[in-house]
């Protein structure tokens, strides 16, 4: 698997590349979801429970 990632020749530079952007923002999105604040994750998962009348008021 290693002789064919050094013998890059072309297309597929793509997927690699592709591959990176991926890995990048799955590994973003764990960052930011560990560094959110407590109190607001409380307050966005009690959103959708919420009447519409409390909302609207």
């Amino acid at each position: 698997m290693f002789k064919q990632l050094s013998n890059l020749a072309g297309d597929e530079i793509y997927l690699l590349v592709s591959l990176l952007i991926f890995v990048a923002f799955f590994i973003g999105a764990t960052i930011v979801l560990f560094r959110m604040k407590k109190a607001h994750i409380n307050y966005m998962s009690q959103i959708p429970l919420e009447s519409e009348n409390q909302t609207n008021a």
